[in-house]
């Protein structure tokens, strides 16, 4: 995929607000294999935010908020109504978003005026994105399906018993810092990819497998990918069509004396702070949900029983994050953060260091409750060894996704065969401007590939066991594809909504909710930029895409309420928007289908939803702290009560005895003793 913005929004005398949307002319990958967005062009009269005034920079409505309002609730009406299906009646994706869908499709032609043949090439394109996404899955599958067969996740499994056999232990280590490193190193969703197979096949729960994968997707998405959110994402979304940074930006950064990488380097320092501050908990966070859930006696306090284990994982991690994004720019902070992490907590828990005294596990499998467990069985295929390979070759299929994932996306002459030549590009959808790519060589899926086929060699796999792989991973995509081929093709008409495309005059849906945010709350508008990016993740899947949505809205909107630094109104924005991946709709069912968990997603999105609120509450009470200052302020008030309602969760998950997991009995329900 190609994004980039076509138009800048910048302060001008008596002129809408310009909102950029992505097109398609730079080197940003959403997910796996392209999105061509459309671009948004001024609102007309009766929906839009505010005219600024050039001299002296407040807004000015120009319109009426029931207006606006209306054109709010219509843009959301297709989000709300797939969500409450999905969350309020635990619907699984694949009835909810075609509803979704029809819903989006009727409010693009009848209130954005959008032609049929038009929405009907966006769902085309999404049902391309969709196939390149299920390329992906098929790739985690067919891995987990590899490493299973060839016996090689016995030596994996008896690898982390031996560092620890505490699960509070090996969530941190695999889900927090090994998830962290391989988003700095591919980002779009692959973490879950590979973690939550991963997990699974070490004996956790399915849905706790998955909820790791999904929780992780937050502190260090923001510089997943070598940077791409960063530097595609905030870097297109505050430039014009030639690639300058937009009037306003360029002001900005003149008085800090910054060019215009600078400035954005600048910003991602500022987005590392945040997401420094705000993920030290999400460790411990795994911790609490795995005992909490999970366990026998399904209590928290047994998580917090590791917490300095989990603060100092967290640290481990944000501290070198921190350091390289302020020393080295915004490539390398996760990818850096993830792996220095990761090298000091195995040394540092191998000699014991922080390790709990009493080990804690999980219920014995035949104990957990069938909503606990999905289709993919890892231990039903497992291969019965009589010697144990080494840990350096049963990891090798891992060690080659890495190192083919580095090669690809840091050596310039891979990279560019493989988003140039290699890419399937269908253009002019039904005679529409809208294009979609299909990168799949470049894809993630094609390395988990490429990293079967040289494991068949490592691992001396017999044909049977190959064959055998291909069946298990084939089967369980069958079941993915339905959500997906439905949940895609409602993103893309949702955001293929701007003015390039309906007939009337209108900004995108995704815009139009964010302008109407924006004009209800004024001043206090960091407090919620946040969710904003989350809002754009959400649906579009992406941090990246988020921001190339919403960055300069974010921007000018930051100027018109007079903050000292707009570019930390951006910080807030594309921190919100790696929240809100905990919650995107297709990462979720991508996430889920590599477990087997086709139909769980309301579940998961209910259970992710409060993660990611808290994250970007905090996030926009830092933001606003940063321009404002502590003191008697909204944001010092805000994150002062994040703090003091955190506090509270733990002293009650503290004092609270558990709710033990009953099991049903042929004769009475039984409670599970650890």
């Amino acid at each position: 995929m190609h994004i980039s913005s076509n138009a800048s929004l910048e302060v001008r005398l008596s002129e809408p607000l310009t909102i950029p949307q992505p097109t398609n002319d730079d080197e940003a990958r959403y997910f796996v294999c392209g999105v061509e967005p459309v671009t948004a062009h001024p609102l007309v009269a009766g929906v839009g935010l505010a005219l600024l005034d050039q001299a002296a920079m407040t807004p000015r409505i120009g319109f009426t908020m029931d207006n606006l309002a209306v054109a709010a609730l219509l843009a959301l009406t297709p989000i709300l109504l797939a969500g409450i299906l999905l969350i309020g009646f635990r619907w699984p994706a694949k009835y909810a978003m075609p509803i979704g869908l029809v819903a989006a499709a009727l409010v693009a032609n009848f209130a954005w005026q959008i032609e049929w043949v038009t929405i009907g090439a966006s769902v085309v394109q999404g049902l391309l994105v969709a196939i390149g996404l299920l390329w992906i899955v098929f790739g985690a599958l067919l891995l987990l399906a590899t490493v299973t067969r060839s016996g090689a996740i016995e030596t994996i499994r008896a690898g982390f018993i031996s560092i620890s056999p505490d699960r509070r232990i090996q969530v941190i280590i695999i889900a927090w810092l090994f998830g962290s490193f391989i988003e700095g190193a591919a980002g779009f969703g692959t973490p879950a990819a590979v973690v939550a197979p991963l997990l699974l096949a070490l004996g956790f729960p399915a849905i706790a497998a998955v909820l790791a994968g999904l929780i992780i997707q937050s502190t260090p998405v923001s510089f997943g990918a070598v940077g791409t959110p960063m530097l595609v994402g905030i870097g297109e979304g505050l430039a014009k069509e030639d690639g300058t940074m937009s009037t306003g930006v360029a002001e900005r950064a003149a008085q800090l004396g910054l060019n215009q990488s600078e400035f954005i380097a600048h910003t991602a320092t500022q987005v590392a702070l945040i997401h420094a501050v705000c993920g030290i908990l999400i460790p411990l966070l795994l911790a609490c949900l795995m005992t909490g859930f999970f366990g026998a006696n399904r209590r928290f306090a047994d998580g917090l029983a590791v917490a300095p284990f989990a603060i100092f994982s967290a640290l481990a991690m944000v501290v070198p994050y921190l350091i390289v994004a302020n020393l080295l720019g915004p490539e390398f902070p996760a990818l850096l953060g993830g792996l220095i992490g990761l090298a000091i907590v195995v040394t540092t828990s191998r000699l014991g260091f922080l390790m709990p005294k009493k080990i804690w596990d999980f219920a014995p499998r035949e104990n957990w409750p069938a909503h606990w467990m999905g289709t993919v069985d890892p231990n039903k295929e497992k291969a019965h060894l009589t010697k144990r390979m080494s840990l350096v070759r049963a990891w090798s299929p891992y060690l080659i996704v890495v190192i083919c994932l580095l090669l690809t996306r840091n050596i310039p002459a891979v990279k560019e065969f493989l988003t140039g030549p290699a890419v399937i590009k269908v253009e002019g959808i039904f005679g529409t401007p809208i294009n979609q790519n299909l990168d799949l060589l470049y894809s993630p899926g094609a390395i988990f590939v490429l990293a079967c086929a040289l494991t068949y060699l490592i691992h001396r796999m017999s044909g049977k066991q190959i064959l055998g792989s291909w069946q298990i991973a084939g089967s369980q995509i069958a079941s993915a594809a339905v959500a997906l081929l439905c949940s895609l093709p409602l993103v893309r008409v949702f955001i293929n909504s701007g003015a390039d495309y309906n007939n009337a005059g209108l900004d995108s849906m995704p815009v139009t909710l964010a302008e109407a945010a924006a004009s209800t709350v004024g001043d206090a508008w960091p407090l919620l930029a946040p969710f904003v990016g989350a809002l754009g993740a959400f649906v579009a899947g992406s941090n990246t895409v988020s921001n190339v949505m919403f960055s300069q809205f974010q921007f000018s909107t930051g100027v018109a309420i007079g903050a000292s630094s707009p570019e930390t109104v951006v910080a807030a924005q594309a921190v919100g928007g790696a929240a809100g991946n905990m919650v995107a709709v297709h990462n979720v069912v991508a996430a889920s289908a590599t477990v087997g968990l086709v139909g769980r997603e309301g579940e998961l999105i209910r259970r992710t939803s409060i993660p990611m609120l808290v994250y970007s509450l905090a996030a926009g009470a830092l933001a606003f702290i940063g321009i404002n200052g502590i003191g008697m302020n909204a944001g010092t008030v805000v994150f002062s009560a994040v703090i003091v309602g955190f506090l509270v969760a733990v002293v009650v998950a503290s004092r609270s005895p558990g709710k033990p997991l009953v099991v049903a009995g042929t004769t009475a329900d039984r409670p599970v003793t650890s």
